[in-house]
Protein backbone atom coordinates (compact mmCIF):
# COMPACT_ATOMS: atom_id res chain seq x y z
CA UNK A 1 0.00 0.00 0.00
CA UNK A 2 0.82 3.73 -0.44
CA UNK A 3 2.37 5.43 2.52
CA UNK A 4 1.55 9.49 2.23
CA UNK A 5 4.17 11.31 4.39
CA UNK A 6 4.98 15.34 4.64
CA UNK A 7 8.30 16.00 5.67
CA UNK A 8 9.75 19.42 5.16
CA UNK A 9 7.46 20.87 3.40
CA UNK A 10 8.11 17.74 0.64
CA UNK A 11 5.28 15.66 -0.05
CA UNK A 12 6.65 11.64 -0.38
CA UNK A 13 4.69 9.32 -2.08
CA UNK A 14 6.54 5.47 -1.52
CA UNK A 15 5.55 2.08 -2.36
CA UNK A 16 7.61 -1.14 -3.12
CA UNK A 17 9.42 -0.01 -5.73
CA UNK A 18 9.59 3.41 -6.01
CA UNK A 19 10.21 6.84 -4.10
CA UNK A 20 8.75 10.01 -5.27
CA UNK A 21 9.76 13.44 -4.14
CA UNK A 22 7.41 16.23 -5.13
CA UNK A 23 8.09 20.04 -4.79
CA UNK A 24 5.80 21.23 -7.92
CA UNK A 25 7.18 25.00 -7.51
CA UNK A 26 10.11 25.91 -4.59
CA UNK A 27 12.71 24.69 -6.55
CA UNK A 28 16.49 23.71 -5.38
CA UNK A 29 16.90 26.42 -2.80
CA UNK A 30 20.88 25.79 -2.18
CA UNK A 31 21.44 26.41 -5.55
CA UNK A 32 23.20 29.20 -6.85
CA UNK A 33 21.04 29.30 -9.98
CA UNK A 34 17.36 28.93 -8.13
CA UNK A 35 16.28 32.10 -9.50
CA UNK A 36 16.23 30.54 -12.90
CA UNK A 37 16.44 26.81 -12.42
CA UNK A 38 12.99 25.55 -11.26
CA UNK A 39 12.94 22.11 -9.84
CA UNK A 40 9.40 20.34 -10.80
CA UNK A 41 9.81 16.40 -9.55
CA UNK A 42 12.41 14.05 -8.93
CA UNK A 43 12.51 10.18 -9.09
CA UNK A 44 14.73 7.77 -7.49
CA UNK A 45 13.80 4.31 -8.72
CA UNK A 46 14.86 1.41 -6.52
CA UNK A 47 13.98 -2.05 -7.78
CA UNK A 48 16.24 -4.72 -6.71
CA UNK A 49 15.51 -7.24 -9.22
CA UNK A 50 16.80 -4.69 -12.09
CA UNK A 51 18.27 -1.62 -10.51
CA UNK A 52 18.64 -1.56 -6.87
CA UNK A 53 22.01 0.75 -5.84
CA UNK A 54 25.83 0.87 -6.34
CA UNK A 55 28.52 0.63 -4.22
CA UNK A 56 31.37 2.97 -3.50
CA UNK A 57 34.20 2.38 -5.99
CA UNK A 58 32.38 -0.39 -7.81
CA UNK A 59 32.70 -0.35 -11.57
CA UNK A 60 29.41 0.91 -11.94
CA UNK A 61 30.67 4.05 -10.06
CA UNK A 62 33.83 4.14 -12.14
CA UNK A 63 31.58 4.27 -15.05
CA UNK A 64 29.36 6.72 -14.08
CA UNK A 65 31.84 9.52 -12.91
CA UNK A 66 33.31 8.74 -16.47
CA UNK A 67 29.80 9.81 -18.13
CA UNK A 68 28.58 12.30 -16.10
CA UNK A 69 32.31 13.91 -16.39
CA UNK A 70 31.72 13.69 -19.94
CA UNK A 71 28.63 15.62 -19.63
CA UNK A 72 29.93 18.50 -17.89
CA UNK A 73 32.29 19.36 -21.18
CA UNK A 74 29.42 18.91 -23.93
CA UNK A 75 26.12 19.61 -21.57
CA UNK A 76 26.18 23.20 -23.62
CA UNK A 77 25.24 21.77 -26.66
CA UNK A 78 21.75 21.21 -25.39
CA UNK A 79 21.11 17.22 -25.52
CA UNK A 80 24.37 14.10 -24.67
CA UNK A 81 23.11 10.47 -24.51
CA UNK A 82 25.11 7.26 -23.55
CA UNK A 83 24.16 3.92 -23.31
CA UNK A 84 25.46 0.50 -23.01
CA UNK A 85 24.33 -3.39 -21.14
CA UNK A 86 24.91 -1.49 -18.12
CA UNK A 87 24.00 1.71 -17.79
CA UNK A 88 22.60 4.70 -19.97
CA UNK A 89 21.97 8.24 -19.22
CA UNK A 90 20.54 11.50 -20.53
CA UNK A 91 20.67 15.22 -20.57
CA UNK A 92 18.06 17.23 -22.50
CA UNK A 93 17.59 20.68 -21.92
CA UNK A 94 14.69 22.46 -23.14
CA UNK A 95 14.96 23.47 -26.95
CA UNK A 96 14.69 27.73 -26.11
CA UNK A 97 17.79 26.58 -22.67
CA UNK A 98 20.77 26.10 -24.92
CA UNK A 99 24.16 26.85 -24.33
CA UNK A 100 25.33 27.99 -20.58
CA UNK A 101 21.49 27.76 -19.41
CA UNK A 102 22.11 24.46 -20.05
CA UNK A 103 25.05 23.38 -18.83
CA UNK A 104 24.23 25.44 -15.47
CA UNK A 105 21.25 23.41 -15.38
CA UNK A 106 22.94 20.21 -16.09
CA UNK A 107 25.23 20.92 -12.99
CA UNK A 108 22.40 22.09 -10.59
CA UNK A 109 20.52 18.61 -11.24
CA UNK A 110 23.49 16.30 -10.99
CA UNK A 111 24.16 17.63 -7.67
CA UNK A 112 20.43 17.59 -6.32
CA UNK A 113 20.44 13.95 -8.06
CA UNK A 114 23.28 12.95 -5.63
CA UNK A 115 21.90 14.74 -2.76
CA UNK A 116 18.28 13.38 -2.91
CA UNK A 117 18.53 9.73 -4.28
CA UNK A 118 22.25 8.60 -3.50
CA UNK A 119 23.42 5.19 -4.49
CA UNK A 120 20.82 5.00 -6.52
CA UNK A 121 21.21 2.68 -10.11
CA UNK A 122 18.21 5.00 -11.51
CA UNK A 123 17.24 7.93 -10.82
CA UNK A 124 16.01 10.82 -12.98
CA UNK A 125 14.59 14.69 -12.21
CA UNK A 126 13.23 17.17 -14.15
CA UNK A 127 14.08 20.89 -14.21
CA UNK A 128 11.85 23.55 -15.92
CA UNK A 129 15.11 23.61 -18.10
CA UNK A 130 16.15 20.19 -18.40
CA UNK A 131 16.05 16.73 -17.94
CA UNK A 132 18.48 14.45 -16.58
CA UNK A 133 18.01 10.64 -16.32
CA UNK A 134 20.46 8.00 -15.30
CA UNK A 135 19.46 4.53 -15.73
CA UNK A 136 21.49 0.81 -14.91
CA UNK A 137 20.30 -1.08 -18.29
CA UNK A 138 20.30 -0.24 -22.23
CA UNK A 139 17.20 2.53 -22.39
CA UNK A 140 18.73 5.24 -25.54
CA UNK A 141 15.99 4.99 -28.02
CA UNK A 142 13.25 3.46 -25.86
CA UNK A 143 10.10 5.01 -24.74
CA UNK A 144 9.73 5.38 -21.29
CA UNK A 145 6.00 4.79 -20.29
CA UNK A 146 6.39 4.73 -16.48
CA UNK A 147 8.39 7.45 -15.53
CA UNK A 148 6.25 10.20 -15.83
CA UNK A 149 3.72 12.70 -14.41
CA UNK A 150 1.36 15.63 -15.06
CA UNK A 151 0.86 19.00 -12.68
CA UNK A 152 -2.19 21.70 -13.86
CA UNK A 153 -3.28 24.79 -13.18
CA UNK A 154 -5.79 24.87 -10.14
CA UNK A 155 -8.19 27.28 -12.11
CA UNK A 156 -10.55 25.17 -14.30
CA UNK A 157 -10.99 27.13 -18.30
CA UNK A 158 -14.62 26.94 -17.74
CA UNK A 159 -17.01 27.52 -20.99
CA UNK A 160 -17.05 25.08 -24.20
CA UNK A 161 -14.84 22.77 -22.71
CA UNK A 162 -14.89 20.21 -25.58
CA UNK A 163 -14.08 22.73 -27.58
CA UNK A 164 -11.09 23.19 -25.53
CA UNK A 165 -10.16 19.67 -25.98
CA UNK A 166 -9.99 19.54 -29.80
CA UNK A 167 -8.54 23.03 -29.16
CA UNK A 168 -5.18 21.55 -27.83
CA UNK A 169 -4.97 18.30 -28.98
CA UNK A 170 -5.03 19.86 -32.32
CA UNK A 171 -2.07 22.05 -31.38
CA UNK A 172 -0.21 19.51 -29.81
CA UNK A 173 -0.48 17.59 -32.83
CA UNK A 174 0.66 20.56 -34.95
CA UNK A 175 3.52 21.08 -32.50
CA UNK A 176 4.91 17.21 -32.84
CA UNK A 177 4.63 16.97 -36.75
CA UNK A 178 6.68 20.95 -36.36
CA UNK A 179 9.30 18.97 -33.97
CA UNK A 180 9.60 16.10 -36.08
CA UNK A 181 10.44 17.57 -38.96
CA UNK A 182 14.12 17.24 -40.07
CA UNK A 183 14.29 19.83 -42.80
CA UNK A 184 12.52 22.64 -40.65
CA UNK A 185 13.77 21.89 -37.37
CA UNK A 186 17.58 21.38 -37.44
CA UNK A 187 19.47 23.62 -34.94
CA UNK A 188 16.86 22.09 -31.95
CA UNK A 189 15.76 19.01 -33.11
CA UNK A 190 12.72 17.03 -31.96
CA UNK A 191 11.49 20.73 -29.89
CA UNK A 192 8.66 23.08 -31.41
CA UNK A 193 6.85 26.23 -29.65
CA UNK A 194 4.53 28.01 -31.12
CA UNK A 195 0.57 29.72 -29.90
CA UNK A 196 -2.58 29.67 -31.06
CA UNK A 197 -5.77 31.43 -30.44
CA UNK A 198 -8.92 30.09 -28.39
CA UNK A 199 -12.09 31.94 -28.18
CA UNK A 200 -10.09 35.56 -27.71
CA UNK A 201 -7.21 34.16 -26.12
CA UNK A 202 -3.51 33.68 -26.54
CA UNK A 203 -2.50 29.68 -26.17
CA UNK A 204 0.71 29.12 -26.07
CA UNK A 205 2.71 25.52 -26.07
CA UNK A 206 5.50 23.41 -26.48
CA UNK A 207 6.28 19.79 -27.59
CA UNK A 208 9.80 18.20 -27.09
CA UNK A 209 10.83 15.16 -27.26
CA UNK A 210 14.20 13.53 -26.30
CA UNK A 211 16.78 13.49 -29.39
CA UNK A 212 17.40 9.73 -28.89
CA UNK A 213 14.02 8.64 -30.17
CA UNK A 214 12.79 8.43 -33.53
CA UNK A 215 9.68 10.50 -35.30
CA UNK A 216 7.83 8.03 -34.79
CA UNK A 217 8.65 6.88 -31.26
CA UNK A 218 8.38 10.71 -30.30
CA UNK A 219 4.60 10.94 -32.27
CA UNK A 220 3.51 7.63 -29.91
CA UNK A 221 5.26 8.99 -26.71
CA UNK A 222 3.26 12.69 -26.99
CA UNK A 223 0.10 10.69 -28.12
CA UNK A 224 0.67 7.78 -24.70
CA UNK A 225 0.86 10.66 -22.68
CA UNK A 226 -2.06 12.73 -23.83
CA UNK A 227 -4.22 10.02 -23.49
CA UNK A 228 -2.86 9.13 -20.13
CA UNK A 229 -3.24 12.48 -18.45
CA UNK A 230 -6.21 13.65 -20.22
CA UNK A 231 -7.82 13.80 -16.65
CA UNK A 232 -4.78 16.52 -16.00
CA UNK A 233 -5.20 18.48 -19.19
CA UNK A 234 -8.73 19.06 -20.21
CA UNK A 235 -10.51 22.24 -18.77
CA UNK A 236 -7.10 24.02 -17.37
CA UNK A 237 -5.96 27.05 -17.79
CA UNK A 238 -2.45 25.48 -18.25
CA UNK A 239 -1.15 22.36 -17.63
CA UNK A 240 1.82 19.96 -18.47
CA UNK A 241 3.04 16.60 -18.86
CA UNK A 242 6.34 15.14 -18.33
CA UNK A 243 8.11 11.98 -18.90
CA UNK A 244 11.24 10.83 -19.25
CA UNK A 245 11.13 10.64 -22.97
CA UNK A 246 8.63 13.68 -24.26
CA UNK A 247 6.83 16.55 -22.82
CA UNK A 248 4.19 18.71 -23.63
CA UNK A 249 2.81 21.82 -22.17
CA UNK A 250 0.54 24.73 -22.51
CA UNK A 251 -0.57 27.41 -20.99
CA UNK A 252 -2.58 31.70 -21.16
CA UNK A 253 0.72 33.36 -20.81
CA UNK A 254 4.12 33.56 -22.60
CA UNK A 255 6.74 30.66 -20.79
CA UNK A 256 9.50 30.50 -22.61
CA UNK A 257 12.35 32.20 -23.25
CA UNK A 258 12.29 32.79 -27.01
CA UNK A 259 9.51 34.63 -29.49
CA UNK A 260 7.24 31.87 -30.97
CA UNK A 261 5.19 31.89 -33.88
CA UNK A 262 1.47 31.16 -34.67
CA UNK A 263 0.28 27.86 -35.49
Amino acid sequence: PLRKIIQNNVFFIVDCTKTRHFDPCLGDTTSPYKQRIVLKHNQCVSQPQMLGKYKPGSKYEQRLKFIIKRFYSVSNKGYQGFGDSTLSAIIQCRGDSYGPKCHDCFATAFAALRRRCPWYKGRIIWYDQCLLSIDAKYSIGQIDYNNNFCMSNAKKLGGDAFAFIITWNTFMDNLTTLAVDNNTNKLTPFYSAGKTWFKGDMLYGMVQCTIDLNPNACWECMVFNSIHFQHCLNDKRGARFMSRSCTFRFEFYPFLAKHVQSI
